[in-house]
């Protein structure tokens, strides 16, 4: 990884958020901005078994050295499958993966997100969504 490269794991509600990820990524490509890291992201898992999911997220985790927890309107909503997940959600589980592996960072989609509970007292570096706030959230977290 050349020089300060931050590895970074996005956590995001595949099925609310996914543009706003692909968004991020695209900033992230873009030369002309201030944005700049790794991406440790999996793409699609295509399996519903929550124990598979679990080790490819796991692994992509531990690899980075920063969870980027994009935050947006559902994502402190209960998963259908959330007992079996053992948190509230696949957002809040990667969140408490990370405390121990990597630094948080929680960027509110939209100012008015209500900021998951796991992330709260972690010691997150919080940023609004604009290119700006994200770039100094990764050079300073």
């Amino acid at each position: 990884m050349p020089g300060s490269l931050k590895s970074v794991f996005i956590s995001f509600d595949w099925d609310h958020d996914k543009a706003y990820r692909n968004l991020l990524s695209a900033f992230n490509k873009n030369p002309a901005n201030d944005i700049q890291f790794q991406d440790s992201t999996p793409g699609a898992i295509d399996t519903d078994d929550v124990g598979r999911v679990k080790a490819v997220l796991t692994t992509k985790i531990r690899e980075a050295t920063h969870t980027l927890v994009l935050i947006g309107k559902y994502a402190n909503t209960p998963h259908h499958d959330s007992a079996e997940i053992g948190s509230r959600n696949w957002q809040w589980w990667e969140i408490e993966q990370s405390v121990a592996e990597t630094k948080l960072i929680g960027v509110k989609l939209f100012s008015e997100n209500a900021t998951p509970t796991p992330l709260l007292n972690a010691g997150a570096k919080l940023a609004s969504y604009s290119v700006d706030s994200i770039a100094k959230a990764i050079r300073e977290a």
